[in-house]
């Protein structure tokens, strides 16, 4: 019998909240205290009315066409034009028809890379930190390449090691993705990490993809996180060779729903990604790129965001830091937190039974290597609720660490 099928979806892990869903399958929460979820990151803060405006107003004329798989050039524009502003890039460094795409959502585009970019016929190597997002793992299985896991510890500065990986190992690297800032960890990558990476890119080949998601959301005005192609400028490469980042509105404009994102780097890249999309049918609706629009022109609303997250870290801190110590968080919207004991599944079990708090064990989020398992004894909390319910769920988690546990 002929085999049907992609082989590299028998090679696909559960994914996290399948496993969480099995874990407390058995248990229940307290039925004097509303259950709090901190396990997923889906952002809960309100969407801003100028995109759900945009939306009302281009529905009804819209519906009747097909959208452009590339996007409007009024879109594309937009885009380059929020690019060059945020990352202090020239015109001539980024432009919107050779340099961006707009994609549905930084889920999808993450994803069809791979099936765009690599060779199944070399089974290559994909890279990738560990903890990670999900989807990278399964990209780099249903492209016909393998995933290696590069370990980032809660200990350090987060970043893997890139001495520890064989020159044998890049050599047959397609693609290396990154996350900066980090899931969970909150890291930015610095420029020197860039550049050494630069720098066995040029000598090996491969892609740099890296997943920024989480730009928007970082603590200190005065610093926001350096991107890959501000790393680029900024290291003489005004090509972007071989290197694609990938954002998001979803953080940004808090509007996961929407579906609206952008790739933009390397022009040869783009171009072969987007001869991909038109075959691939992931336009995005020409109303919800008339509500892209309007969230990249607006800077108003991703600053009260940042401030409502700001507040929000206070109050972790406050709380966990001196009964459970972990590595504040440059950006993002997560807390890694270390789990006393180390045993992080009996904790996410025992916290909801006791106080119907549902957290992330940090194993879902990683895989074991020779070198250990960066998400053993940690669970991941997204502070991503409203500030008096993300305050009451810390309370509950001190409470729970300080008598119970």
């Amino acid at each position: 019998m002929a085999v049907i099928g992609n082989p590299g979806l028998a090679e696909l892990a559960p994914y996290p909240f399948e496993r969480l869903r099995a874990l407390l399958a058995d248990t229940k929460p307290p039925a004097d205290l509303e259950p709090v979820r901190l396990s997923i990151g889906e952002p809960q803060h309100p969407v801003p009315p100028l995109i759900t405006d945009a939306l009302k107003t281009g529905v009804a004329e819209s519906l009747g066409r097909y959208p452009a798989s590339a996007g409007s050039g009024e879109l594309r524009e937009t885009i380059a034009s929020w690019i060059r502003q945020r990352y202090a890039l020239p015109d001539q460094a980024m432009c919107a028809e050779r340099h961006v795409l707009p994609v549905a959502g930084t889920r999808e585009a993450l994803f069809a890379v791979t099936q765009a970019l690599l060779d199944p016929a070399r089974r290559p190597l994909v890279l990738m930190p560990n903890p990670f997002y999900q989807i990278y793992e399964g990209a780099a299985w249903l492209a016909g390449g393998a995933p290696v896991y590069l370990n980032t510890w809660a200990d350090g500065q987060g970043l893997p090691d890139l001495d520890a990986v064989s020159e044998c190992t890049w050599a047959r690297c397609g693609l290396i993705y990154l996350c900066s800032p980090g899931n969970p960890g909150g890291q930015v990558i610095p420029l020197g990490f860039w550049k050494r990476l630069f720098a066995l890119q040029d000598r090996h080949g491969f892609v740099i993809a890296a997943d920024e998601c989480y730009s928007e959301l970082y603590r200190d005005e005065n610093q926001p996180p350096l991107g890959l192609l501000e790393a680029c400028r900024q290291s003489g490469r005004d090509d972007f060779n071989g290197c694609l980042v990938f954002h998001s509105l979803s953080k940004r404009s808090n509007a996961p729903g929407l579906r609206a994102g952008f790739v933009a780097g390397d022009a040869r890249l783009i171009s072969h990604f987007a001869r991909y999309r038109t075959y691939q049918g992931c336009a995005l609706p020409l109303h919800s790129q008339d509500a892209a629009m309007a969230a990249w022109r607006d800077e108003a609303h991703v600053l009260a965001n940042r401030d409502a997250y700001r507040e929000k870290f206070r109050l972790a801190s406050a709380r966990l830091q001196g009964i459970a110590p972990y590595e504040e968080p440059a950006a993002g919207f997560y807390v890694w937190l270390p789990v006393p004991g180390g045993d992080e599944e009996d904790f996410t079990r025992r916290l909801y039974a006791a106080r119907g708090v549902t957290v992330l064990p940090g194993r879902y989020l990683s895989r074991p290597t020779e070198q250990g398992d960066p998400g053993a004894g940690h669970v991941r909390l997204a502070l991503v609720a409203p500030l008096g319910i993300c305050e009451d769920a810390l309370n509950r988690i001190r409470d729970f660490l300080t008598h119970q546990y």
